[in-house]
């Protein structure tokens, strides 16, 4: 089975930490502490996961999944994310993150500002546009009309094919964006962002997103 290395506890690092163990998979969560800071996490979590650092997690992950302030997106290790898929679920707050010009400016995405930190990776946008109680609680089968679906971008498409794949198995439909260069379409403000809506629903409101608003 795959092991999943998480790269920040927030609300939705634990979510995903949550569906995935749920699913049988191994997880490895790191927060900006110490590993036993997250001791009540992995008691919840089960024998499946474990606490570590962020360098461990990386080194561990046959996919890891960042999920940390934008801030702090530098501080993610790089060697150890070398050929690996990293999932991208990090928004711009400038509020709490400061003002990022190139993000400000719309001359790049926060999965660009990701790729271009982890050169060899193979990032993808990924569950940024879910608020993190709905991960494990709003999946429903392929078919049922209440399936909702959560859009991913990459430039790699086995990473693509990654997400999809996982996003099935936690009962969502996917949209894929395309590069990572059009995942500003899900991005804060935009018109999917934290919306429940179906594939078709999603598709529109894509079209409908606007570099700047």
């Amino acid at each position: 089975m795959t092991t999943l290395g998480i790269i920040g506890a927030g609300n939705i690092g634990r979510q995903v930490a949550r569906a995935a163990v749920g699913l049988g998979y191994d997880v490895v969560i790191a927060n900006s502490r110490r590993p036993e800071t997250l001791r009540d996490l992995i008691g919840e979590l089960g024998p499946r996961a474990r606490a570590a650092t962020a360098s461990e997690a990386a080194a561990a992950a046959d996919v890891a999944i960042v999920a940390v302030p934008l801030r702090a997106y530098r501080d993610v290790p790089v060697e150890p994310l070398a050929g690996k898929i990293v999932l991208d679920a990090n928004n711009y707050y400038w509020e709490r993150d400061g003002h990022i010009e190139a993000l400000d400016r719309g001359e790049t995405t926060t999965s660009g500002l990701l790729q271009q930190h982890l050169p060899t990776s193979k990032v993808a946008k990924a569950f940024n546009h879910i608020m993190a109680k709905d991960i494990t609680s709003d999946g429903y089968p392929a078919g049922d009309p209440r399936r909702r679906a959560l859009a991913t971008a990459s430039d790699d498409s086995g990473a693509t094919a990654f997400v999809t794949d996982f996003y099935d198995q936690l009962g969502f439909d996917t949209v894929n964006i395309g590069p990572l260069a059009e995942s500003w379409r899900v991005e804060r403000d935009r018109p999917a962002y934290v919306v429940r809506q179906t594939a078709d629903e999603l598709r529109e409101n894509l079209t409908r997103a606007q570099r700047t608003l």
